[in-house]
């Protein structure tokens, strides 16, 4: 995720990094020649006069304007709810890591409370590898016991199996004396909670918009600008290209950051920062702990890719 400090508004007019105008540029570069072919001849297409006009595009842009709106909302709606179950996370393991340390029986660096804390980060780690597709075996070798890392190897839902293993954990504490029934009760509420989380983000990834809602807007949108120069040609003449491609990059620049943030979890630059995230659980439950905090990264220059 592309993370910028505040800028003033002229140099906002030259953002590169971050925007979609790398990926519609040739698109862009396609329209601006189409609008600079029917310029030359007058909106003729093989001796045909194409009869468009201004009025037809202004009834259709405000039309596709709208339509353009609904989908940005139900794309962002996806990804701020992503970033909702993401941040509920960061709440639960922190609240989960304060139980261990004070309320489980033991001593806060005891090797069982320690094991307890790095089981919590694991599973941050496996649920953002489960969204991306990604092997989370470098994080899990230097986090858990090499018993637990084999066992999890083969296994499909990874933090699923986490969560099993926090439950045993608190249920031997319990077997021990160490925790007391209402104890218990509280841990078992914040593991439901993590298992809501990724239950939640599950529906997300595995549960696209539909693909022909897609295929109808890209296809409108496309028609639509590849067809506006016919229509702006006799009434502002050399002017059109310039109109086309400034329209054309308002709805092809939109078309593309919905399709980006339909996906939040994802790795493109305005995707969840999911490795800053994990990383913050990570430092924050280990300085809780007391235990050695590893440098975070932090941003070196203007922008964050995540």
């Amino acid at each position: 995720m592309i993370i910028r400090e505040k800028e003033n508004w002229f140099k906002m007019l030259f953002v590169w990094k971050g925007s979609v105008l790398p990926v519609i540029l040739p698109r862009m570069a396609v329209l601006l020649l189409l609008s600079v072919v029917v310029v030359f001849f007058k909106g003729r297409l093989f001796e045909y006069k194409v009869p468009l006009n201004p009025a037809a595009f202004t009834l259709l842009g405000v039309a596709l304007a709208i339509f353009l709106g609904f989908r940005n909302n139900a794309s962002y709606e996806r990804f701020w709810e992503g970033r909702k179950l993401w941040g509920a996370l960061l709440i639960d393991t922190r609240s989960l890591t304060r139980q261990a340390l004070t309320m489980s029986g033991l001593r806060p660096d005891a090797p069982q409370v320690l094991h307890f804390v790095r089981l919590l980060i694991a599973f941050s780690y496996a649920l953002k590898h489960q969204l991306r597709k990604t092997n989370p075996a470098q994080d899990f070798q230097r986090l858990l016991p090499p018993a637990l890392v084999q066992a999890l190897e083969q296994a499909r839902f990874k933090p699923i199996l986490l969560l099993k293993e926090m439950g045993q954990w608190v249920q031997a504490g319990k077997e021990a004396g160490q925790i007391d029934s209402i104890t218990q009760a509280t841990f078992d509420h914040n593991l439901n909670q993590l298992s809501y989380i990724v239950g939640g983000c599950e529906r997300i990834a595995s549960t696209p918009i539909p693909y022909t809602y897609n295929v109808l807007l890209h296809r409108t949108v496309y028609l639509y600008c590849f067809l506006l120069p016919f229509g702006l040609v006799d009434s502002i003449g050399w002017m059109t290209p310039l109109i086309v491609v400034f329209v054309g990059y308002t709805f092809m620049a939109l078309d593309s950051i919905v399709n980006e943030i339909e996906e939040p979890f994802g790795t493109e630059p305005n995707d969840l920062a999911l490795n800053a995230i994990c990383q913050t659980i990570e430092a924050s439950l280990l300085e809780m702990a007391g235990q050695e905090v590893p440098p975070v990264l932090a941003p070196k220059n203007r922008f964050i890719l995540d």
